[in-house]
């Protein structure tokens, strides 16, 4: 089945991660160059690849002798900073020498968060990739503060799979994929070649796998799956270390695990809401309601509100629970957060009386800006 996709993708977005990339003596330079010529394959043969590679911080680590103690934030900063022009330079000198031109491209959260610079930052890789250039992606760790993290690479790889349009969302990692079941304590467990759907019995199979994964693990490359999957999109996630993996998954090899795009395709205003917007808050939400969101398709009212958390103005991105606290949908709220607290539990018709000014909407979230997680 995946070679119907494999063979019409023509936009590939490889993510790498620091446990790739990286040893205890700095940067791996035979996984690097292996990797610079399986994508100089994948574009000869008319392919445009963007490459998401972390390594700066590890790499810094080790050109200043850190060893593996925790770093703080300052600290983290500091090797990002170090970390990241080697990191650039090696790419450079390697893919120089196999005829291939890069571009270096640093993100934060917030270059995404704004639909202005979202667009900003998609005309620019479209641009390089135009004029024939490979873009490496990383998130700019040297001014990151947590409010402007994407949390992990494999986040930032999904998001610039869905920003570019990319038919691919390729993984790279240190195990071979999912497995059914715990290899090391399971002689019956087998790899899970191709997932359909990312399901609760798909989320489970994370637990499965034991490895020496950096910032994500594998719970966020399955979850960057499912933010492909959502825009019309497939991942893959394999061993980056082995020879040749990017070649054997586009000549069809059954190897790593393979996650097939959802039937319908998310509409791009509403993944970027519920994908790329980080939630200022959150509002808890009864039964009754839940069940309005989830199965009727409808706007949340005030009346199905229990409580409200964090502080946030009109417009801001939250998330709905459920009274257990499970996440069941994203948007953008009509009310600040302190008219929200005043007309939780009452019904439309009671919100101006409540508020003591004409009301803004009979909407705490139009269903045109709620999206369904």
């Amino acid at each position: 089945m995946r070679r119907r996709f494999l063979d019409r993708a023509k936009r590939v977005v490889i993510k790498v991660g620091s446990a790739v990339l990286t040893t205890g003596e700095g940067l791996n330079l035979p996984v690097l160059d292996a990797l610079a010529k399986e994508i100089c394959t994948l574009r000869q043969s008319g392919h445009q690849v963007i490459l998401v590679s972390s390594g700066a911080v590890a790499a810094g680590r080790r050109k200043m002798g850190l060893g593996d103690r925790a770093l703080t934030l300052r600290e983290k900063q500091a090797a990002a900073a170090i970390g990241q022009s080697s990191l650039m330079r090696s790419y450079e000198k390697i893919f120089e020498q196999l005829g291939q031109k890069v571009a270096q491209v640093l993100l934060t959260h917030d270059a995404l968060s704004h639909r202005d610079r979202y667009l900003n930052v998609r005309n620019t890789l479209f641009t390089l990739l135009d004029w024939g250039l490979v873009p490496i992606i990383n998130e700019n760790d040297t001014v990151s503060v947590e409010e402007l993290r994407f949390g992990d690479n494999d986040a930032l790889g999904a998001m610039v799979t869905n920003l570019t349009e990319a038919d691919i969302f390729v993984c790279l990692t240190d195990v071979p994929g999912l497995f059914s079941a715990n290899p090391l304590t399971n002689p019956e467990a087998k790899p899970v070649h191709t997932v359909a759907k990312i399901d609760a019995a798909v989320q489970a199979m994370v637990g499965n796998v034991q490895s020496a994964l950096g910032t994500g693990g594998m719970g966020s490359k399955v979850k960057a799956a499912k933010m492909v999957a959502a825009r019309g999109g497939c991942s893959f996630i394999g061993p980056g270390r082995e020879p040749d993996t990017i070649s054997r998954l586009f000549a069809g090899d059954l190897i790593g695990t393979f996650f097939l795009p959802e039937k319908e395709k998310m509409a791009s205003r509403k993944h970027w809401i519920a994908y790329t917007l980080r939630p200022q808050g959150s509002l808890v939400l009864d039964g009754g309601a839940c069940k309005a969101l989830l199965q009727g398709g409808k706007s949340l009212l005030p009346s199905g509100i229990i409580e409200v958390r964090g502080k946030f103005g009109i417009g801001a991105p939250v998330h709905c629970l459920s009274e257990k606290g499970d996440p069941l949908a994203a948007g953008l709220v009509n009310y600040a957060s302190t008219d929200i607290d005043r007309i939780k539990g009452v019904k439309t018709s009671q919100i101006e009386a409540v508020l003591e000014r004409p009301k803004d909407s009979d909407e705490v979230i139009h269903r045109d800006n709620l999206v369904i997680l």
